[in-house]
């Protein structure tokens, strides 16, 4: 187990900045690496997604901190790397140690894929959906994932609305019936 719940936040944090990698925090940043430039899936709101009951992973996260921890040590133990006492040794692994590491884990033979593939969904979705939050408020508050991927602020009336078709043409008429709420009448 880490050490303190305070290990397993630096280590999910860690763990999530490996999956969609951001900038330092702050300049002694330890867990997000500073790997790419503005935020990524901690930023995104990762540790907030993580544990958010409906994953159904929210109780198990600090025995996966404890299991990355574990496969942090063996791993370094393997590559002849000196791991930093001060931090969990996930956290200790610099990002290309940490990407070597969850490569392993993902590998299709690994016996806990399946944890670290749903731990690094989890981290995905955070960055590219904001699961955890209601869309127009995580745009107002500038998330970065959805802001990388350009998506728009809604109407003033809360909706989306697109001059431009997905197809670059209207795909059908409104049937006459149809209200201004989009319901049939």
């Amino acid at each position: 187990m880490p050490r303190t719940t305070h290990d397993a936040t630096l280590t999910l944090e860690a763990f999530a900045d490996t999956i969609v990698p951001g900038e330092k925090r702050w300049p002694g940043d330890r867990s997000v690496a500073g790997a790419a430039t503005g935020g990524g899936s901690v930023a995104a709101g990762a540790l907030e997604l993580l544990r958010w009951d409906a994953t159904g992973i929210h109780d198990g996260l600090d025995d996966l901190a404890a299991l990355a921890n574990d496969h942090a040590t063996q791993w370094a133990e393997e590559a002849g790397v000196e791991l930093d006492p001060t931090v969990p040794p996930f956290v200790s692994l610099d990002f290309s140690q940490r990407t070597e590491l969850v490569a392993r884990l993902t590998r299709p033979d690994h016996p806990e894929k399946e944890f670290w593939v749903l731990l690094s969904l989890f981290c995905n979705m955070a960055f590219d959906s904001a699961a955890h939050l209601h869309t127009a408020q995580a745009l107002a508050n500038g998330h970065p994932g959805l802001r990388a991927m350009g998506i728009t602020q809604p109407d003033a009336d809360g909706l989306w609305r697109f001059q431009n078709h997905g197809y670059g043409r209207r795909l059908a008429r409104l049937h006459p019936d149809t209200t201004p709420s989009g319901s049939p009448a």
